[in-house]
């Protein structure tokens, strides 16, 4: 394995430690750069199936990455020390469709039914985007990356259904060309965006105002570039209302040893 490689998966542990211990609660772009981040959905078995299904149905907004057995806490696929009840610097708990609490672990709500789904997260080809001159305004200005729900609707699979949820970087229109090349390789981090420029084409009627996230600067001569979201579940599980569901919050995933390059298509 190659010094870099080992290097960086020492940095995914190291998170993960921090995360775990809750040193670390903030939003997760810009680290452990090279790493695979991962959106996290976790269901009671008997809706599991459904929502896999609006997976596949959706691959764009829902690109999944792993999946575990039922009750198991462990992704060893994804990192041989993952726990799923404390690795993500925030969970999200909702109950019937509302959401109902926010923590730092779930030790306590943990069921010997739930199924985890981890889907690819576009902070996983920001890495490419900065080695190629175009950093994330999210990562330049340290904040988390602005997200808005549009009026671009999802595939319906059994009760889940809703619009979709994109992550928004501001490019000049050079770059912005640039910028569709290079995610166009990573179709596990939501790939090619699905629109750039107008806003209000796709449903969003105020950019300094994001539904999830920060806002951040747009410069003069700049326009808007949307990817596809892996917070666009959280929407279809409000319009399920499943009896209970566990996800990440929004900008703050699961730290994974798979590298960005590994599922990148060369």
């Amino acid at each position: 394995m190659r010094q870099s490689t080992l290097l960086l998966l020492k940095q995914t542990h190291e998170l993960r430690r921090a995360i775990r211990s809750a040193q670390h609660k903030g939003p997760t772009s810009g680290l452990a750069t090279g790493a695979m981040q991962g959106n996290v959905v976790i269901l009671p078995a008997d809706w599991a199936n459904e929502f896999l299904l609006y997976c596949q149905k959706n691959p764009t907004s829902c690109p999944l990455i792993g999946v575990s057995e039922v009750g198991d806490f462990r992704l060893p696929e994804l990192g041989s020390d993952i726990d799923l009840r404390y690795d993500i610097p925030e969970y999200c708990i909702y109950r019937h469709g509302e959401k109902v609490d926010n923590c730092t672990d779930i030790a306590d709500l943990w069921q010997d039914d739930f199924v985890t789904f981890i889907l690819g997260c576009s902070f996983s080809f920001e890495s490419a985007l900065s080695q190629a001159g175009l950093t994330p305004r999210n990562v330049e200005e340290q904040v988390n990356v602005s997200m808005y729900e549009t009026n671009i609707a999802t595939v319906p699979a059994g009760r889940f259904f809703g619009n979709t949820v994109v992550t928004m970087r501001p490019y000049t229109p050079k770059d912005a060309i640039r910028a569709i090349q290079i995610t166009s390789r990573f179709p596990k981090a939501h790939g090619a965006p699905l629109h750039f420029g107008t806003p209000s084409d796709i449903g969003i009627d105020n950019l300094a105002q994001p539904d999830f996230g920060d806002a951040v600067s747009i410069k003069e001569g700049e326009v808007p570039v949307f990817w596809a979201c892996g917070v666009t579940p959280q929407v279809a599980i409000k319009n399920a209302q499943p009896p209970i569901c566990i996800t990440h919050a929004p900008g703050k995933m699961l730290i994974t040893d798979l590298l960005d390059m590994d599922l990148a298509i060369i």
